[in-house]
C-alpha cells in the first residue's frame, strides 16, 4: 500500500453570488480550510478541464449551490461530475433552499455526499465539509491502493496468471499441476511468486485482492 502523503484538502465553493462565496471562503479560512471560489458551474468545469487529473490527486469536496439562474444549474453540474466519475474522490455537498430538499435527496441517491438547507448553521456546514473531506481521503487511498495492485497484477507472467486463477478457484497444487501439465514443484514455485508479487500470504487474501481490483 502507498504511504505517500496526500496534498492539502481544498473546498471548492461554486455559487453565482459573490457575497455568498466570500462569506463561505471567510468561514472556511477561520476553520483553517482552503477555499477555492468559482462564480459559476461553467467556471468550475473549466477549471476541472484545465487541471486534468491533478485536482483528483488531493482530498477535496465541492460546496455547490443547487440553483444558479442564468447558466448551468448546480444539479446539472452534479450530473456532469457523475459522468466524469470524479465522485467519490470529490464529494458534492449541495446548498439548497427549502423547496429543493426532495431534489437534493434524489441527488444523494445518485451519489451526492450530503446537502445543507439554507439558512444553515456554520458549525453544521463545517461538520459536513470535514466529513466529506475525510471521505475524499479514504476514496483517494482506496484508488491509490487499487492502482498499486493493478500494477502488481500486470507484472505476473502468463503462467503465473494461470496458476493464480486456479489457486483462487480453490484447487490444490496436484490438480493445478494436472490441469496445466506441469510438475507440482513448478506449481509451488509459481504460487510462491504470485503471492510475493501480489503481496499476499494466502489464497483467501489473494481472492480478496482480486475482488478489490475488480
Amino acid at each position: 500500500m502507498s504511504t505517500a502523503p496526500l496534498g492539502l484538502p481544498v473546498v471548492h465553493v461554486v455559487d453565482d453570488e459573490a457575497p455568498v462565496r466570500e462569506a463561505l471562503a471567510w468561514l472556511l479560512r477561520t476553520r483553517r480550510l482552503l477555499a477555492e471560489p468559482h462564480a459559476s458551474a461553467e467556471a468550475f468545469e473549466a477549471m476541472l478541464d484545465a487541471s486534468g487529473d491533478a485536482i483528483l490527486g488531493a482530498p477535496g469536496c465541492v460546496l455547490l449551490d443547487m440553483r444558479m439562474p442564468g447558466g448551468m444549474s448546480g444539479l446539472q453540474l452534479f450530473e456532469r461530475l457523475v459522468e466524469r466519475r470524479v465522485l467519490p474522490v470529490l464529494p458534492v455537498i449541495f446548498l439548497t433552499g427549502h423547496g429543493d430538499v426532495p431534489t437534493a435527496v434524489a441527488a444523494i441517491q445518485r451519489g451526492a455526499f450530503d446537502f445543507v438547507e439554507k439558512p444553515f448553521s456554520d458549525n453544521a456546514l463545517v461538520d459536513r465539509i470535514e466529513r466529506a473531506l475525510a471521505a475524499s481521503r479514504a476514496a483517494l487511498e482506496a484508488r491509490r491502493e487499487r492502482k498499486l495492485l493493478q500494477r502488481r497484477l500486470a507484472e505476473l507472467t502468463e503462467r503465473e496468471r494461470e496458476v493464480m486463477q486456479l489457486v483462487v478457484d480453490g484447487r490444490p497444487n496436484k490438480l493445478i499441476a494436472d490441469a496445466l501439465a506441469i510438475s507440482v514443484r513448478t506449481v509451488e514455485v509459481h504460487r510462491a511468486r504470485v503471492f510475493e508479487k501480489m503481496g499476499v500470504k494466502s489464497a483467501v487474501e489473494l481472492a480478496n485482492v482480486l475482488r478489490h481490483i475488480g
